[in-house]
Parts: structure tokens; sequence; C-alpha cells
């Protein structure tokens, strides 16, 4: 799968990346923050493209909620789609997700 990069700058849900649910279980991800922020990684098992208010919930590893400084972290799950939240602060938080494929450029 392609390398995915979304950014939120300032306060609020950032935008919504859906992954692939039948491509493999091995996500990577990384957060790089840019200025002073606040910021929570997100999941929801709920198709956006289908649900108009999906659930979602904070990353299971703490590593990945309510953090200030860069991170990495994964999931070992897939789930239907990812997104960055900033808490607070002034600046920009950055996540990058990788999901494992079938060595596809």
């Amino acid at each position: 799968m392609r390398q995915i990069v979304l950014t939120q700058t300032g306060p609020g849900n950032g935008t919504t990346a859906p992954l692939d649910i039948h491509g493999r279980p091995d996500i990577s991800l990384q957060v790089v923050v840019n200025g002073t922020v606040n910021w929570t990684v997100q999941q929801t098992l709920d198709n956006p493209q289908t649900v108009a208010a999906p659930t979602w919930f904070s990353h299971p590893d703490a590593n990945m909620v309510a953090q200030t400084v860069n991170r990495q972290g994964n999931y070992a799950y897939v789930p239907a789609a990812v997104r960055i939240v900033v808490n607070s602060g002034a600046g920009s938080a950055t996540l990058t997700i990788i999901q494992s494929g079938d060595n596809r450029a």
C-alpha cells in the first residue's frame, strides 16, 4: 500500500485515512510534531465511506494518545480508517501510515 501522510494544524480532527481491510495487518505509524501540540491517533472499524458518523477510538497504545513529542507505533490488526487529532496547542502533527502489502512499489 502507498504511504499516507496526513497533517493536522491546530486543534481539531484530521483527515480520515481509509485502510485496506483486506490487506496485511502490519501497519506502521509515525507522528512528527511541529510547534507545541498535544495529539492522539484514533481508529475506527466503521467504514467511513458508508457510515456518516464513524465511532472513533483512541489508539490502544498509550504512547500514541495525548502525546506532545514525535512517536512511532503500529497496529497488529487492520482498522477501517485512521486519523490524527490535535487535542490542543499551536502547531501541527503529521501522521505517516504504511500498511504492508504484497511487495508492490
